[in-house]
């Protein structure tokens, strides 16, 4: 069995200061110095990128985007590149996430497009894929996280996959209070490991996917334990540096 490195990733959205990502970034520094045997990344808003680059040179944390365009240069007004991230040291770049698609109507063919120029750029994408409540209640999950899945492989194929990370976020689960339980997630996350494996069984047994519903200390432990959940995408539990610590722990085994 391929061993996977556990990756925890903090999705700040749009939150933060300079003054507020000072204190939160500081205590990350300090808190992972004790990590060992997972990655620990955050995602801040697009301004503050070259704050965290500065303060988290050196450390256990890496950074990276929330979202990036599919363009290369251009007259893109409002837009940032992959190869600006790359400047700023970003490693990692989130693409699909259900906010995207849902609120700014990104749709598959556009997000296989930005995973493609985060790929070219040496990002490594943060592929999000997920379902609503009414896609749930209604026995659609497997079919829409195989077509937002499928768009990627098609355009890219499944060998692009070798140097990606997967994200299942369930958009019932976030911010609502609900709650997926850690066998829904395992469903979901071996299902999408299965469907890679279709294509090529080595990519599929080393592609890290991380949950990402509403993970909170309380329960990332018992989510982690879950044999293809890889690690989280952390959203509001990443604002808060003891929360998001003790996140990064479980993955480690340590919580």
């Amino acid at each position: 069995m391929a061993t996977r490195t556990r990756l925890v990733a903090g999705n700040w959205k749009m939150h933060g200061s300079r003054a507020a990502n000072d204190a939160l970034l500081g205590a990350l520094v300090s808190g992972a110095r004790e990590l060992a045997g997972i990655e620990c990344v955050v995602c801040p808003p697009f301004p503050y990128l070259p704050q965290a680059a500065d303060r988290l040179a050196g450390s256990r944390v890496g950074w990276g985007a929330q979202n990036l365009s599919e363009h290369g240069s251009g007259a893109y007004t409002g837009e940032v590149s992959a190869a600006m991230l790359v400047e700023f040291g970003c490693r990692y770049a989130i693409v699909g996430h259900s906010e995207r698609r849902a609120l700014y109507g990104e749709t598959d063919t556009q997000v296989a497009a930005k995973f493609a120029a985060a790929r070219k750029a040496g990002l490594v994408p943060i592929l999000c894929v997920g379902e609503s409540l009414a896609e749930r209640e209604s026995g659609r999950t497997e079919q829409v996280v195989a077509r937002q899945l499928d768009a990627v492989v098609d355009a890219s194929g499944a060998d692009s996959l070798a140097r990606a990370v997967l994200a299942y976020e369930p958009v019932w689960a976030i911010g609502t209070g609900r709650n997926a339980t850690p066998e829904q997630a395992q469903h979901v996350h071996a299902y999408l490991r299965a469907r890679v494996a279709r294509s090529d069984d080595g990519i599929a047994a080393g592609l890290r996917i991380l949950y990402g519903g509403s993970v909170k200390a309380a329960n990332a432990a018992a989510i982690f334990a879950m044999p293809d959940v890889d690690g989280g995408l952390i959203g509001g539990a990443s604002l808060v540096a003891e929360d998001f610590l003790a996140i990064c722990r479980a993955a480690e085994g340590k919580e």
